[in-house]
C-alpha cells in the first residue's frame, strides 16, 4: 500500500472536512439507519398537523409507560410529560445528577407551513356556480407549490356545547382529495411576466369543494347549500360551527423513498417534525442520562413561536418549575439557576446546498445532505439580525462529545450573507440564560409541499440527540 506523503498526512491532521455518512458507516449501521427511517415515515403520515403529533407522542409515551405530571403522580415512573391545549407537550427524564445542577433540553416544533380555513370559509362562485373553501396561509410559503396537487383536510370543530368532532378528510382509503386550480398555461401570458412570489396571489388560493347544486331551484347559492347539508349529514355541523374550528389544509399524500437506492425520504412536514420525532426517540430509546432531561415539542414557531402554545409562552417554565417541585425543591427559589445551567440544543432544520441552486450557498459554510447532522451556530438575516448566536465554549463541548461518540455530524449556515435567512427557536430560549444552538437535520426544498432529507443524516440526529442527553455534562 502506498505510504500517505507528509502533506497529505498534515492536511488530515489540521483540516476540517465534511464526511459522507454512507462511506463512513458500517453495513450495520447503514441497515439501522434505513429501519429508522421507516419508523419516522409511519410517524410522518400520521401526524400532519400539530394535534395529531402530540396525539401521537402520547401514545409512544404511553407504551413506554410515562406519566402525566400532576400531584398524584408516582414517583418511580420511567418519566413524565405535559400537553398544553393538545398543540405542544413538554417530555421529562430523570438523571444520574440532581436537578439542581441544571437539564438538559431539546427544543423542536410540530407546526409546519401549511394553509388554513378561514372562519367563514364556504362559498360559492357566483359566475362558476363552484363551491370553494377561502383559506389564509400560514407560514412562510411558495404559494405557487401549492397549486394542482391533492390536498387533505384536518382539524377540529368545537360545536357550541362544547362537542369536538374531528376532522379527517383526503387521506383514508375512499376519500375525495381538495385542491387549489392553476390557471391554465394558454391564458397565462400575463401571469408569465410576474415574479413567481407575485404570480398568485393569496386570494388566489380558494380550495375546490364542491359542484353539485342542492336540488331546490327557489334558492340562492344552492351548491354552497349541499356542501352544508353533506357536512351536516356526516359531521354533524353547521356553518357557524366552522367558526369554532381549526381546520388545516395539507398534502394528500404519504411519505416515499427518494432516488434509486432509496436513500433520502421525500415529505410534507419534515420541518420540523424530523428533528421532533428524533428528539422524542432519543430520549426514550438511551441510557439514563446524565442530567434530567426535558424534550419540549413546540407550536407556533413558523409564526415566530406566538401565542399560549408557542416557545415563548411560559409553558416550559412552568413545567420545569413543577418538575423541581415535584423532586422536593423550591422551584421560586432555584428556578433561574436551573435555567442558567442548562444546556439546550434547538432542534431545527437547515437548508443543505440544492444542486439546481448553487448559488444561494456559499459552499465552504453551507451543509450537504448526507453528511450528518448541522450545528448552527447563528441564524437570523444579514447582519445576524434575530439570532441567537451561540458561544464557541458550547460549540467545543458538543465537537468533543460528537467526535468521541463518531457522530456524523456538520456545520453550516443558511444561505449566503444577505442572500436571505431565517430564525428559530433558539433566541427565544437563550432569552432564559441558557446555553443554546440549532442542532438539526439538512433538507432540500424547505417549506414545499414535499421537503427532501438524507436517511443518514435523519439517522445522525437521532443518534446525536441521544449522545447529548446520555452524556453531555457528564
Amino acid at each position: 500500500m502506498k505510504k500517505s506523503s507528509k502533506g497529505k498526512e498534515l492536511q488530515d491532521k489540521l483540516s476540517y472536512k465534511k464526511k459522507n455518512f454512507w462511506k463512513i458507516v458500517s453495513e450495520k449501521e447503514r441497515e439501522d439507519a434505513f429501519v429508522f427511517a421507516d419508523e419516522y415515515c409511519a410517524f410522518l403520515d400520521e401526524a400532519k398537523t400539530e394535534r395529531l403529533s402530540v396525539e401521537l407522542a402520547e401514545q409512544i409515551l404511553k407504551t413506554r409507560k410515562f406519566v402525566h405530571l400532576d400531584a398524584d403522580a408516582p414517583k418511580n415512573a420511567p418519566g413524565y410529560y405535559r400537553i398544553n391545549r393538545d398543540k405542544n407537550i413538554t417530555i421529562f427524564r430523570t438523571g444520574k445528577k440532581d436537578i439542581s445542577n441544571g437539564c438538559n433540553l431539546i427544543v423542536a416544533h410540530i407546526d409546519a407551513p401549511r394553509v388554513d380555513l378561514k372562519q367563514v370559509p364556504l362559498s360559492e362562485d357566483e359566475t362558476t356556480q363552484l363551491g370553494i373553501m377561502l383559506t389564509h396561509y400560514y407560514g412562510s410559503i411558495r404559494k405557487y407549490q401549492w397549486m394542482s396537487i391533492p390536498l387533505a383536510l384536518y382539524g377540529v370543530v368545537i360545536k357550541e356545547d362544547g362537542t369536538r368532532i374531528d376532522i379527517s378528510i383526503g387521506d383514508n382509503d375512499g376519500d375525495p382529495v381538495f385542491t387549489f386550480a392553476d390557471l391554465l398555461p394558454h391564458l397565462a401570458k400575463d401571469y408569465n411576466n410576474k415574479k413567481i412570489s407575485e404570480a398568485i396571489d393569496a386570494d388566489k388560493l380558494q380550495l375546490l369543494f364542491g359542484s353539485i347544486p342542492f336540488p331546490d331551484d327557489d334558492i340562492k347559492d344552492n351548491v354552497k347549500l349541499n356542501c352544508l347539508n353533506i357536512l351536516y349529514e356526516k359531521y354533524g355541523i353547521t356553518e357557524e360551527d366552522l367558526i369554532s374550528a381549526e381546520i388545516e389544509i395539507v398534502p394528500a399524500f404519504s411519505s416515499k423513498d427518494v432516488g434509486i437506492d432509496a436513500s433520502m425520504v421525500g415529505a410534507y412536514g419534515q420541518d420540523d417534525r424530523v428533528c421532533s420525532y428524533t428528539a422524542l426517540r432519543a430520549l426514550l430509546d438511551g441510557e439514563e442520562p446524565i442530567l434530567p432531561s426535558i424534550v419540549f415539542l413546540a407550536d407556533k414557531e413558523e409564526i415566530g413561536s406566538e401565542g399560549n402554545t408557542g416557545a415563548r409562552s411560559d409553558f416550559i417554565l412552568d413545567f420545569i418549575a413543577d418538575i423541581i417541585d415535584f423532586q422536593g425543591y423550591d422551584s421560586s427559589k432555584i428556578l433561574r439557576k436551573v435555567l442558567t445551567k442548562t444546556n439546550i440544543l434547538s432542534g431545527d432544520v437547515t437548508a443543505a446546498i440544492n444542486p439546481s441552486f448553487k448559488d444561494v450557498h456559499e459552499k465552504q459554510n453551507a451543509p450537504l445532505l448526507g453528511y450528518g447532522v448541522c450545528l448552527t451556530k447563528f441564524t437570523g438575516s444579514k447582519g445576524k439580525s434575530g439570532s441567537n448566536d451561540a458561544h464557541p465554549e458550547f460549540i467545543a463541548k458538543l465537537r468533543a462529545l460528537f467526535n468521541s461518540h463518531n457522530i456524523n455530524w456538520q456545520v453550516g449556515e443558511l444561505g449566503k450573507v444577505d442572500v436571505g435567512g431565517g430564525g428559530t427557536i433558539a433566541k427565544f430560549m437563550a432569552e432564559h440564560n441558557a446555553e443554546v444552538i440549532d442542532c438539526g437535520t439538512p433538507l432540500l426544498a424547505m417549506h414545499s409541499p414535499f421537503e427532501i432529507s438524507s436517511k443518514g443524516d435523519i439517522y445522525s440526529t437521532y443518534k446525536a440527540y441521544k449522545i447529548f442527553f446520555e452524556h453531555y455534562g457528564g
